[in-house]
């Protein structure tokens, strides 16, 4: 468990550095440089004690020794020049192991302030390696400082996140473990965790809780709490091949100058991960693994990627190219889990329909676990799921299994604090159930939400292969199976007040913007303002859902959330309320649904109608279980997403085509 002491001071050299490193992984990277430094040193020192020669500092490299930057003697100037020259020069030590040369390639002191290279020099000089698992809890606590790398889509994934992966995927000692876009090598450590676990006397799984269990712990904690396991069961030649065995690429540097020390700092002395470009290099196209394990960024440069022509599936974006790396390297009984964005889900593109049906033809996928959207916060709040792929057991069902986790036991704000509610455990215990299922041939028990099976010829029934679990629910069922209830007996109608025009006051006077029927359609229309007392109930919230009674066809006539500040509600417009048995996205997309019906009583021309109250409180809508509700608004949601896309896609063609003409004129 990391300790009070050492947390505090790698708090107490990010403190020193942030006026002038301000960015938080050149931080990380300032103190990763320098605490190998110190280690370095620290480890011809313990040679010398022990009556053998240092390696480290020696010869014409003996005056970058650490104790020498630390010289009273020194000035200043003289200790910010000494150290700069040094991490310049020791990359060029012949004698020294590749992996430190490697760690100081590229080096640089970013900062030329005599004061704050001394404060921080005296910082890490507290630390002292003592070839303890401490010091790969510590560079881990470390690690969690990291956020976005938003231009590449890199988002450092949660620890909790990576270890439910791992777990579903349960790599074994005899395993090569791949992570093709590692990062700070996060699911390389846990996935060694995970063996040394299962290889331990002091493992015991009735009760040793997996660390997406608990609750009530803050993120950057949950790497440095819990029981250490000695994989003692493991032999020599075994512990050897382990350390061989798991392995990571990057295409950045930086990220492999970081997976490097992380690796060296829990017990790997030549750790296994490579500067390498995964989609458009081929030099390692030919190596292969029983797992991989991955959250690759999604971001495609502009022009997208220009991959080599190895790929079965021939696209430019690479969160396909990812996972068709992916599964083309997996060996014939490889198990996978991924971290991918929605539009490997739904997308209708023909390198996302063809990936699609290529997990599901060929037998890869298992399941798909929907994640909540705000995962990455406060980096993201992008959608993301986890694709599960096991060669082995796809091969065994007809069927895909969708899991649905809707709190992953933090808050979904940009603080991420810990809460009671967590889905986490309750998916891996029922995709565990299922696996076991298919392996014995057993029954599986669908509990009653958040999960549903659906079988392989059914997605292929359309072509396009959507992962998304809600379009498989049977429609019949809205019919036959949930009950029909009035509007006027579930929901509550308040009409909106009749301003008077000489009671609307501009902005400038203050009050509460009047919500008017050009308001609810049309962003940029006016807002008048109300200065005066009003009833509470004519109060609308944003968030609130609002029903316009009378209106355009096809434009303000129905449901509408009010997005926009807190306003009152004018005539013709209904505040809808309703009881706990609805959630309010639901109910927007089943009275968008019963417009049809609506039209069918209304009163009105062509252009402007309307419906009494009467008529509509006596319309039927479904009232399916609330967790029926939860995947009908997600599926919606994802389309409304997807038609987004396509707008904006339709839009930057229109552009294209007006630019190209003017171009003649030029």
């Amino acid at each position: 468990m990391l300790d009070s002491l050492t947390k505090k001071k790698i708090d107490d050299a990010r403190d020193i550095l942030v006026g002038k490193v301000p960015v938080p992984q050149a931080q990380v990277e300032q103190i990763t440089i320098a605490l190998i430094y110190k280690f370095m040193y620290d480890m011809d020192v313990e040679a010398i004690e022990l009556g053998g020669n240092p390696k480290y500092f020696t010869g014409d490299y003996a005056q970058y020794a650490w104790n020498k930057l630390l010289d009273k003697k020194l000035s200043g100037d003289g200790r910010v020049l000494l150290y700069q020259n040094a991490l310049t020069e020791i990359p060029q030590n012949a004698s020294i192991p590749r992996l430190f040369r490697d760690i100081f390639k590229n080096a640089f002191l970013p900062y030329r302030d005599p004061e704050t290279l001394n404060l921080f020099l005296k910082c890490i000089d507290e630390f002292t390696y003592d070839h303890s698992e401490r010091l790969g809890d510590a560079f881990e606590y470390l690690l969690a400082i990291l956020g976005s790398q938003g231009d590449a889509g890199q988002f450092r994934t949660p620890r909790h996140i990576i270890d439910f992966i791992v777990a579903l995927i349960d790599p074994q000692k005899e395993d090569v473990v791949l992570d093709p876009a590692c990062g700070t090598a996060g699911f390389l450590i846990s996935a060694y965790k995970h063996i040394l676990k299962n290889n331990s006397s002091n493992y015991d799984p009735a009760t040793d809780r997996h660390t997406f269990e608990d609750t009530g712990i803050p993120l950057n904690e949950l790497i440095v709490n819990g029981k250490k396991y000695r994989g003692d069961k493991l032999s020599p030649a075994q512990k050897e091949y382990l350390h061989k065995s798991i392995q990571g690429y990057d295409i950045s540097f930086d990220m492999v100058r970081l997976s490097l020390v992380n690796m060296y700092l829990h017990g790997f002395n030549t750790p296994q991960i490579h500067e390498y470009d995964t989609l458009t290099s081929e030099t390692r196209w030919g190596e292969h693994a029983n797992v991989i394990l991955a959250n690759p960024p999604f971001m495609t440069p502009k022009g997208g990627i220009k991959p080599h022509t190895r790929f079965s599936i021939q696209a430019k974006r690479s969160e396909v190219l990812f996972v068709d790396y992916i599964m083309e390297h997996l060996t014939a009984g490889g198990r996978a889990g991924i971290i991918v964005p929605e539009g490997i889900i739904f997308q209708s593109g023909n390198a996302y329909k063809q990936l699609r049906k290529t997990l599901v033809e060929n037998n890869y996928l298992v399941g798909v676990i929907s994640l909540p959207a705000g995962v990455f916060n406060p980096y993201s709040g992008v959608k993301t799921s986890i694709l599960w792929l096991d060669k082995s057991l796809a091969k065994k069902t007809d069927q895909i299994i969708f899991l649905k986790v809707n709190s992953d036991g933090y808050d979904l704000g940009a603080q991420r604090r810990p809460i009671d509610r967590n889905d986490l455990p309750t998916a891996y215990a029922q995709a565990m159930a299922y696996k076991e299922a298919v392996l014995t041939g057993k029954g599986f028990q669908i509990p009653e939400k958040d999960l549903i099976l659906v079988e392989k010829a059914k997605l292929a029934e359309t072509g396009d292969y959507v992962l998304l679990p809600g379009k498989f629910l049977d429609a019949s069922a809205l019919k036959c199976d949930y009950p029909l209830v009035r509007i006027g007996e579930c929901l509550r109608l308040v009409n909106g007040k009749a301003f008077k025009p000489e009671e609307w006051s501009p902005k400038e006077c203050g009050g509460l913007p009047i919500i008017r029927i050009q308001n609810l359609n049309n962003p940029d229309a006016t807002l008048n303002y109300y200065t005066g007392d009003i009833e509470e109930r004519y109060i609308v919230d944003s968030g609130s859902l609002l029903f316009s009674w009378s209106g355009s066809r096809g434009t303000s006539f129905g449901p509408h959330i009010w997005d926009r500040e807190r306003g009152v509600l004018n005539q013709h417009i209904f505040l809808v309320h309703h009881d706990d048995r609805y959630l309010r996205k639901y109910l927007y997309y089943v009275l968008k649904k019963t417009v049809a019906e609506v039209e069918s009583k209304l009163h009105g021309g062509v252009g402007l109608v309307h419906i009494t109250k009467g008529d509509f409180e006596s319309i039927r809508i479904p009232l399916p279980p609330l967790s029926v509700q939860e995947e009908i608004v997600e599926e919606l949601e994802s389309y409304e997403r997807e038609i987004d896309y396509c707008m904006k896609k339709i839009a930057r063609c229109r552009k294209g085509i007006m630019d190209k003409i003017n171009d003649l004129y030029v």
